[in-house]
């Protein structure tokens, strides 16, 4: 696939029906009264594994040939899109390897071990984990499944997008997190598909906003490092078919400063009791 095409809704709507055996149809949560407007969340920390990653990471693993599973999976990960491509590969019995940083918290590494995958680790940046994913997949004969610049697995995250438009009509903007902009890229390219009308808003941290400079050059580039509280949201680079999505689905790329996020998680802890644990990368 090249960066002169695009997925389609009806490759979308087949990963629905792909992910529809693990993936939950997580709610929406109204928020309003804490955000002094109208606001709805959608709980992906409902999903197995914790994030919406299972929705990528299964549709792509589901989508192998037998051969390829027998031989195993890797991918490169800070934590979130490991854990769900081990329980992928647990699903269909393949092995499975995920590389993470030095600085993974430890919750994400125990989460990928619990679902069976062998753990390596490798530096602090993307950068660093995928060459020694690239690595550790040449000398082992296995298929990588990559935490976002892949159409299979830009589909399977734009499946959280459909069932937005099915749980609220009448939706008018969603706000969707950027680190690689996998899930930025299927969430558009479902809702303006679907519903051209809908704005959708990417949102990156800004000491990690590598979508953001990328749109201002015109092309994806490459941050000199990150840093953020939001540790799963801190790629230097996003990918290039996730930079070509978000540059033709999506109205914008805002930042947000890490006080700003840390302000938010209080908001939603206290009066709404929705658990969402931050911890610095370094």
């Amino acid at each position: 696939m090249t960066t002169e095409h695009f997925v389609t809704l009806d490759a979308i709507r087949a990963a629905a029906e792909r992910v529809r055996s693990i993936a939950k149809v997580t709610p929406l949560v109204d928020v309003s009264a804490a955000a002094g407007r109208p606001l709805l969340l959608k709980v992906e920390t409902l999903q197995p594994g914790g994030a919406f990653k299972i929705r990528g990471a299964y549709n792509m693993v589901a989508q192998l040939t037998e051969a390829q599973r027998h031989r195993g999976v890797i991918t490169y990960s800070s934590g979130n899109h490991g854990q769900a491509v081990a329980l992928a590969a647990r699903e269909f019995g393949a092995p499975a390897v995920v590389v993470m940083p030095t600085t993974a918290p430890q919750i994400k590494v125990d989460g990928a071990r619990s679902f069976g995958a062998e753990v390596v680790f490798a530096g602090t940046t993307s950068a660093d984990r995928r060459k020694r994913a690239e690595e550790e997949a040449a000398a082992r004969g296995l298929t990588m499944v990559p935490p976002f610049d892949h159409e299979w697995i830009i589909t399977g995250q734009g499946t959280a997008g459909l069932e937005i438009l099915e749980q609220q009509p009448n939706v008018a903007a969603v706000l969707v997190p950027i680190g690689g902009g996998g899930l930025a890229a299927g969430v558009a390219a479902a809702i303006k598909q679907s519903r051209p009308q809908v704005k959708v808003l990417g949102v990156e941290p800004s000491g990690a906003a590598a979508m953001r400079a990328s749109l201002d050059a015109g092309h994806a580039v490459t941050l000199p490092a990150t840093h953020s509280v939001a540790d799963g949201l801190m790629p230097v680079r996003p990918g290039d078919l996730t930079f070509a999505h978000v540059r033709r689905f999506a109205d914008d790329v805002v930042t947000v400063e890490d006080s700003e996020i840390v302000d938010a998680v209080r908001h939603l802890v206290r009066p709404n009791r929705q658990i969402v644990v931050l911890r610095p990368a370094g």
